[in-house]
């Protein structure tokens, strides 16, 4: 079976919820990051013989009930109307959940190059009208949901509930969860001082409605936090220890990646940034998110006939802080030096606190930065993971 590769990857700047790509719609954002990765392979459009694409919210399209985002952005950025194309929704996962598929049908032979990432723009989720269509009402109050609030599912327990009760059973403390996010801001701030992050991002042209804009800087990032003002801050949606701090906000932002197989790699004589040695997906009791990231690295390195020693670069993204604490104190064991040093090489560069989160590209976005990352420090293993919805969770093991 064909080797599969990772080419290169790009994704635009993150904004913050009704920031600077709030009124970009979410197909030409799509477009965008698509057309920029290609530019960036040095490949032409006509190369591409598919695309899997995360969109975890529909909504958020203009054309709300099956936008088929994928398609519209492709034809947008001028990719051939014969290039296929797929939308997926695995929450959180979703642009991890394009990335294994890519992966599949590289390693079946059925295709040699694919694009995977994914879109989110949380500030075009719309609210909601609900059972107003057969309701006949004609007097009294309507009721309008705001689906962002408390971000999770009706029948269990909002994400940030889970998050916080299943690290104090781990035994991760609130005051270590806002470490957490203070050193993914230091951590954020000190590699964009080194211009880090300029191999992923690619600028996004933006109206304010009287002039064009280009938006090239993540909005996300705090870099005036302290541990006091962390402290300081209360809790959210009944969680024992998760905060506006300790968590990313609601971000907008789209991340692509290439694949490419061993055999196409060599006859365009092109040099990838890494082997994908393999695509994991994994799914745990839904209350144990944090949990299942180490979940999904256990079996990818299983897999893979390597130790966790192995790894050289480890990415958790940080739905909550709680996420890389608990995983990693899984994949320790109980052994305390082992913990320092996987919490030392995760996040090098910052994680989502800082970064952003727009679920449906993140998997993307932690592939890269890892794997851009991994290629300065000559390093050999790394892995990236990730949680999602109702406690799923993916891991894409690479070698360089």
């Amino acid at each position: 079976m064909e080797k599969v590769y990772l080419l290169t990857g790009v994704r635009s700047p993150y904004g913050k919820f009704g920031g600077s790509l709030k009124d970009l719609r979410i197909e030409d954002l799509s477009a965008r990051v698509l057309e920029g990765v290609v530019q960036k392979a040095g490949l032409s459009k006509d190369q591409i013989q598919e695309i899997f694409w995360g969109v975890g919210n529909t909504a958020e399209s203009e054309d709300s009930v099956t936008p088929v985002v994928a398609r519209q952005a492709l034809l947008i950025a001028g990719f051939p109307p014969e290039t296929r194309s797929l939308n997926i929704d695995r929450a959180c996962c979703s642009a991890t959940a394009a990335i294994q598929m890519a992966y599949r049908s590289i390693k079946a032979g059925e295709i040699d190059i694919a694009i995977a990432g994914g879109v989110e723009t949380f500030s075009h989720t719309p609210f909601m009208l609900r059972n107003t269509r057969w309701a006949g009402k004609k007097m009294g109050d309507v009721n309008v949901e705001d689906p962002l609030f408390e971000l999770g599912y009706s029948r269990f327990n909002p994400v940030a509930v889970d998050a916080g009760e299943v690290a104090l059973e781990y035994g991760v403390s609130r005051e270590e969860q806002d470490k957490w996010a203070y050193q993914s801001q230091q951590r954020y701030a000190e590699a964009k001082s080194k211009d880090v992050f300029s191999e992923e991002i690619i600028p996004i042209e933006i109206s304010n409605g009287k002039e064009k804009l280009i938006f090239g800087e993540d909005e996300a990032p705090r870099p005036n936090t302290t541990l006091e003002k962390l402290a300081k801050l209360p809790t959210i949606y009944g969680s024992p220890t998760c905060t506006a701090g300790n968590a990313p906000g609601l971000n907008d932002g789209a991340a692509a990646v290439i694949l490419i197989s061993e055999s196409k790699l060599k006859s365009l004589k092109l040099e990838p940034l890494a082997e994908i040695v393999n695509v994991v997906a994994a799914a745990t009791e839904p209350r144990l998110i944090p949990v299942v990231p180490a979940v999904a690295v256990k079996e990818a390195i299983r897999k893979a006939n390597i130790n966790v020693r192995d790894l050289e670069l480890i990415e958790i993204n940080e739905a909550f802080a709680a996420m890389p604490l608990v995983s990693t104190k899984v994949l320790a064991e109980g052994d305390e030096q082992l913990l320092k040093d996987l919490r030392e090489k995760t996040n090098v560069n910052g994680g989502a606190i800082a970064i952003g989160h727009p679920n449906a590209s993140s998997g993307a976005r932690i592939l890269m930065t890892l794997a851009y990352e991994l290629r300065r420090r000559k390093g050999t293993y790394g892995i990236s993971a990730i949680c999602g919805g109702l406690s799923q969770g993916d891991a894409v093991l690479i070698k360089r």
